[in-house]
This record gives structure tokens, C-alpha cells and sequence, in this order.
């Protein structure tokens, strides 16, 4: 018997457009408890809300957002 499912394919964190809020912590070196209160923020400029409960990060919004903020 043949195994017909495919392989996923394996993006860098650099390359992808919206991170899970693991890889977020993971690529900034922040807190998965610190990016879940951010993300839950009501004007937060980095969130994507993926139907009503799935929270992405939007890369490229968070390294600026990063890059500007002197504490977070």
C-alpha cells in the first residue's frame, strides 16, 4: 500500500506573512503570556483574527510595532 498524503511544507518564520502566537514569541524573544495579552488589546495593530476564536500575528505590522516601542 502506497502512503499518497503529502509532506507539509516547511516555511521560515522570516518568510511567512502571519505567525501563530508561538511562533511570534519564539521570533521575538517575548512571552507567550506577554503576545496573548498584546493580541487581545482592542486596537492592537498586528493582529489578523481568523474566524471567531484564531488569533494570527501579522509579521511584518509586529516587527515595526517592535521596532518603535521603547517598553512593551
Amino acid at each position: 500500500m502506497q502512503d499518497t498524503r503529502k509532506a507539509k511544507a516547511v516555511v521560515p518564520i522570516e518568510q511567512k506573512v502571519a505567525l501563530t502566537k508561538y511562533e511570534a514569541a519564539e521570533y521575538s524573544n517575548i512571552g507567550i503570556n506577554k503576545i496573548e495579552a498584546m493580541l487581545r488589546e482592542p486596537n492592537c495593530p498586528f493582529v489578523l483574527h481568523v474566524g471567531q476564536n484564531k488569533k494570527l500575528v501579522k509579521r511584518k505590522e509586529f516587527e515595526k510595532f517592535i521596532r518603535t516601542s521603547f517598553v512593551i
